[in-house]
This record gives structure tokens, C-alpha cells and sequence, in this order.
């Protein structure tokens, strides 16, 4: 990746976005392959491992594409995320291009604007750019320590 950054705590995130999101990737064929199955819950992200998986992809999707909205930089033109029933066979494809669009918009932002104010995200709590970013970041390793944790048979939490 091109190392031309106005901050660099942006590219650190935004390559440790990338490097996480990878690793979910992998966790997630792990958990698919030795037949791991979700606890029952109403939240729909939930239903299935293939939900779950939309759920991580389309929540990267949606970081960005937030971060662009409330700094009022161009759309980075993510496409949707795949649907369930198609997510597994396009997760691969999708993942490239999630990550190909996370690495330009925002490479020319000051580093003020990263904390200089917050903005509603779209489930109500206020970030900043940093902190929705690092939010970004733990995402995916949160759902690979649940992953893992059901692996080995234990506590989903």
C-alpha cells in the first residue's frame, strides 16, 4: 500500500482494518468447516453463519462509507454487500473490494479532522473519525474471538 498518508494513525488503521478483516476471513472458514452453529437470538445478523459473515463485510462497508459521509468526502463506491445465500461463494471478491476502497479516501484528510468533533453514527452513539475507525478495527476481532471461542466449544460471548 502506498504510504503517502497526511496522518498516519489513518494508514496504521486503515491496514489494520485490512489485516483483521483478513484474519475473520479465515476464522470464519474454520468455524463453517467444523459445522459451528450460532446461539439462538432474534438479532438477525445472527441467524446463520452466513449472516454473520454479511454482517462483518457489510459493517466494513458501512464504516467507510460513513466516515466519507459526515467528513463530506466523495462516496468510495462500495458496492452492497452480497446477500446470505450468495455471501460465501463472494466473499472473497467482496473482501478485495472493500479493502481496495478503504485504502484511498482517506489518505489526504489533516490529521485534526480525525478528532477535531464527533458525529452521530448510525446506530446513535457519537465518534470521531479515530474512534470509528479503531471501532472498525475491533469489529472483526471481536466476531473472531467469538468464532474461535465456539471452535473450541466454549462460551459464544
Amino acid at each position: 500500500m502506498n504510504d503517502s498518508y497526511a496522518n498516519r494513525g489513518a494508514r496504521a488503521l486503515v491496514l489494520l482494518h485490512e489485516s483483521h478483516l483478513r484474519d475473520f476471513l479465515g476464522v470464519w472458514r474454520r468455524a463453517k468447516a467444523a459445522g459451528v452453529r450460532l446461539a439462538a437470538t432474534e438479532d438477525p445478523s445472527y441467524a446463520s453463519l452466513d449472516t454473520l459473515l454479511r454482517h462483518v463485510l457489510r459493517a466494513a462497508r458501512g464504516y467507510m462509507t460513513w466516515c466519507c459521509q459526515v467528513l463530506d468526502l466523495p462516496d468510495p463506491d462500495i458496492r452492497p454487500t452480497p446477500e446470505p445465500e450468495a455471501i460465501e461463494a463472494e466473499a472473497d471478491g467482496y473482501l478485495e473490494h472493500v479493502l481496495e476502497r478503504w485504502r484511498e479516501p482517506l489518505r489526504t484528510v489533516a490529521p485534526a479532522r480525525f478528532e477535531d468533533r464527533t458525529y452521530e453514527s448510525r446506530w446513535g452513539v457519537p465518534y470521531c473519525i479515530d474512534a470509528m475507525l479503531e471501532h472498525a478495527v475491533m469489529h472483526p476481532i471481536r466476531h473472531s474471538f467469538q468464532l474461535e471461542e465456539l471452535i473450541k466449544g466454549g462460551n459464544p460471548s
